[in-house]
């Protein structure tokens, strides 16, 4: 994919905002972090160029003024929620953090547990992190929260929460996922820390949506096709309108809010040190775009993307038709439909024309590869050797597994194992393969080429199994499939 995002010109900006917003308050910034520390894939396909743990590089480039503070919800220790992208849940993925940030030379301080009320699931997490060392402080629900300012920032409100001990003059205050209460806990601390003699600020650092972009620009309207079930909407920000005669982007939660902190901070400080939600945020990724228009077609891409995912989830009963319906709604302000995904066109085509399942591939080089479902192979198998036969110079009609040896594991699958479905995963062609590469020169050229399909689109005309789609994510493939299911069951 064409370069529209310089990543390297991103780190040295953004921790040169942060360091220049820490030096405002004191040398003491509280900054709430939104979005995926690792990993961020989303940023990395709408911004070409933007690498996955591109901000866990920026905070590496702070990790001597920085600490971390890892926020949980101690109702989702409770009721064990999940984390639908990790499927772990959320008090495990803590733990996960705390070793993934100290692995890389980040100073985690401590662990908060909020909306604390004695939960016993929450007092075990905490008694399990303390035997480890680590500090881990509650703070509580407060009545007519957010609104019942007087008694929210008082002895009775935030003055009830444990007064977080920190050391470092930038706190990063990051969580497993939304509804932790990063927010309340930097406001808590700010609260405290004023009664203390301390002046310290806050921020607000999430990469989307851009502000510094229009609102209706393919990367803003991708954002909102990810955060569909959220029902997170970009708006633009009045108050900065009004403020500074600039339109700037936000989104509905930080403006809804933005009264109700700046009523806060009145509370707190005496005045308000921000005139509109976008004054808090140090977003710096819409001066690092250097190619717009690859950025346009990466999030329309994306948009299409986001749209099957959706549709799937719709058949599946994990989405409201609501969902998609706004999603529907984004496709048309971007002026985009499913057509403008080459790949999805290639694979429907031939399912059409052929009445079996199928699949089709883009590779880097923009040339498509497409299979069918046959007696041996399903078509998402069948489409990875194809491809690879491509790559590797092989020729298509070249059997790279000899169908002699995909017969026993049929019968292993069928006979010995009670599954109905005789023909080859792509997890399991993957292992043939890595057999049939020891002593065949073309199935070991084939294999070797598996890097290459990292970042490649495919699309298939029946909806796969949770084993195919979660191979295609492990090879780094951008994945979209039909919402049709393969075997249609009458109840």
């Amino acid at each position: 994919m064409k370069k529209g995002f310089d990543n390297d010109k991103y780190l040295i900006m953004q921790s040169e905002h942060i360091r220049e917003r820490i030096s405002k308050f004191g040398d003491k910034l509280y900054l709430e972090f939104g979005g995926k520390l690792f990993d961020d894939y989303h940023a990395s396909r709408v911004l070409p160029g933007f690498e996955p743990d591109a901000k866990l590089q920026m905070l590496l480039q702070l990790k001597d003024q920085a600490e971390i503070v890892i926020v949980i919800n101690a109702a989702d220790i409770e009721k064990n929620k999940i984390r639908g992208d990790l499927g772990i849940t959320y008090d495990v993925d803590v733990r996960r953090l705390m070793k993934e940030f100290s692995d890389r030379g980040l100073y985690v301080g401590s662990v908060v547990m909020t909306h604390y009320s004695g939960q016993g699931s929450a007092d075990l997490f905490k008694k399990r992190l303390e035997k480890k060392g680590v500090k881990v402080y509650l703070h509580y629900m407060i009545d007519g929260y957010p609104n019942n300012i007087p008694l929210i920032v008082s002895d009775d409100g935030f003055g009830k929460n444990d007064y977080i001990e920190t050391t470092r003059p930038l706190v990063v205050i990051t969580a497993p996922g939304p509804g932790s209460g990063k927010m309340a806990t930097c406001l808590s601390q700010l609260y405290h820390d004023n009664k203390r003699g301390v002046k310290a600020g806050y921020a607000k650092f999430e990469t989307f949506p851009i502000w510094n972009i229009p609102l209706k620009h393919p990367i803003n309207l991708a954002y909102e096709a990810a955060t569909a079930d959220l029902n997170d909407i970009n708006m633009i920000d009045p108050f900065h309108l009004e403020a500074y005669g600039e339109t700037t982007v936000n989104y509905n939660r930080d403006i809804e809010i933005f009264p109700v902190l700046s009523a806060i901070f009145e509370r707190i400080y005496g005045e308000c040190i921000y005139k509109s939600p976008t004054d808090m945020g140090v977003n710096m990724a819409g001066n690092c775009i250097v190619d717009d228009e690859a950025c346009c077609e990466a999030s329309k891409a994306e948009i299409i993307r986001r749209y099957y995912t959706t549709m799937n989830r719709v058949v599946n009963e994990e989405a409201t038709e609501n969902e998609a319906y706004k999603i529907e709604l984004i496709m048309k302000q971007a002026k985009i439909t499913t057509d403008d995904r080459p790949v999805t066109i290639a694979a429907n085509e031939r399912a059409a024309k052929l009445g079996v399942p199928t699949a089709a591939i883009e590779l880097s080089d923009h040339h498509i590869i497409t299979s069918k479902t046959t007696d041996l192979l399903g078509a998402s198998a069948a489409l990875l050797l194809n491809a690879l036969k491509y790559l590797g110079n092989v020729d298509h009609d070249t059997h790279l597994i000899s169908p002699d040896a995909i017969e026993p594991i049929q019968e292993l699958k069928v006979r010995y194992l009670g599954g109905k479905n005789p023909r080859l995963h792509t997890d399991e062609v993957l292992i043939a393969l890595s057999l049939a590469a020891l002593t065949d020169k073309n199935a070991k050229a084939a294999i070797t080429q598996l890097p290459k399909l990292r970042g490649c689109q495919v699309h298939t005309s029946v909806m796969l199994s949770e084993v195919d789609i979660k191979t295609f994510k492990r090879l780094g493939v951008d994945l979209t499939c039909e919402p049709v299911r393969k075997f249609k069951t009458t109840y």
